[in-house]
């Protein structure tokens, strides 16, 4: 089986620092070739990989300043588009501007919905349902107009984290700086419970960012440690006393979740979008609906067994596992060419 992965450009595969959608591909790609599968990576000329790599465009789009983003996408998917017979499947994660292609040629496409960023992007799913095939990475980021091969959900590698059962006196925020992902009710839970609180993540908002969080950053209570990469990652997330996730939107996944398990720290998170679906309540941390739950919720942490955390993660988000998935996925589609 030849598989094309067709990998987002925003930035590098996998990321140096953010970049889930990228992470995603890598990971998936990476542990098709520890399979044995036949895979060419398609994504940025500076990717990281052990598959085949193709590209035409020398840096991600977010880091090149002197680039076109829309030139840049079109140059890249197209030039899967134009070796597409070279494969029996194509995996797209770049969102829907592949799927106008499907009709145009012979190899099948399976294309994994990351999230959907606007309904405005619906209908052109909806016109290429009936002959491409759509997988979920949460059964609440559905949508019902759309047909689904499966719901596969995100596969961490296990090796890439470190289990701390003893933790250290400050809770996290990790994540974009952006007001749905609520930085600004992070920081007001930690005060209102005495605990530090180290925020790292992109600044995707730079005016809520200057406004809203700046202004609190005193580098003791609340410190912002900027865009990090794997190694403070790790160890952020592994001696945190726990993760606070207080999203104001439907959020289709959510990595730090799992990474955050993988490391035995539990998350407390607003019960929203695909939450409900990742933490186990009261076992690997609290699903809460509000500052005042939260920080009822950071006083019963000490209940929590970070062994716990740390299995829920192994036995349900296995890289294995979404490998296995995506495998039998792919001989799905295929079989039915």
């Amino acid at each position: 089986m030849k598989v094309a992965i067709l990998s987002p450009i925003a930035w590098r595969t996998p990321p140096e620092k953010y970049g889930p959608w990228e992470q995603v591909a890598s990971n998936i790609t990476e542990n098709l070739v520890k399979r044995g599968v036949d895979v060419t990576l398609f994504a940025t000329e500076n990717a990281i990989t052990k598959a085949k790599l193709k590209s035409v465009c020398k840096l991600p789009y977010e880091t090149n300043l002197h680039c076109d983003p829309k030139v840049e996408e079109s140059l890249h998917i197209s030039n899967l588009m134009e070796q597409a017979d070279q494969f029996d499947i194509i995996h797209n994660h770049f969102d829907f501007l592949p799927l106008t292609y499907s009709s145009l040629i012979k190899t099948p496409m399976i294309t994994t919905i990351h999230g959907f960023s606007s309904p405005k992007i619906i209908p052109v799913y909806k016109k290429y349902n009936s002959s491409t095939a759509y997988v979920s990475i949460s059964n609440s980021d559905r949508n019902l107009a759309l047909d689904y091969l499966a719901t596969i959900y995100h596969g961490i590698d296990p090796e890439k984290f470190t289990f701390k059962e003893k933790k250290e006196n400050y809770l996290l925020y990790f994540g974009r700086i952006h007001p749905e992902k609520g930085t600004h009710t992070a920081i007001e839970i930690a005060k209102k419970t005495g605990y530090r609180i180290k925020i790292a993540g992109l600044i995707q908002d730079e005016d809520y960012f200057i406004k809203k969080i700046k202004p609190l950053i005193n580098g003791e209570t609340v410190e912002y440690l900027g865009n990090i990469g794997p190694s403070l990652r790790d160890e952020l997330l592994g001696s945190a006393k726990a993760l606070l996730h207080p999203i104001y939107f439907d959020e289709p996944f959510g990595l730090s979740i799992l990474e955050a398990m993988m490391c035995g720290t539990p998350v407390i998170a607003f019960a929203r979008g695909s939450m409900p679906e990742l933490i186990v309540e009261s076992i690997t941390g609290y699903l809460v609906n509000d500052v005042k739950e939260a920080v009822l919720a950071v006083k019963q942490l000490n209940e929590i067994d970070p062994y716990m955390c740390w299995a829920h993660a192994n036995q349900n988000f296995s890289i294995d596992a979404m490998i296995d998935a995506y495998i039998n996925a792919y001989k799905m589609v295929i079989a039915k060419q």
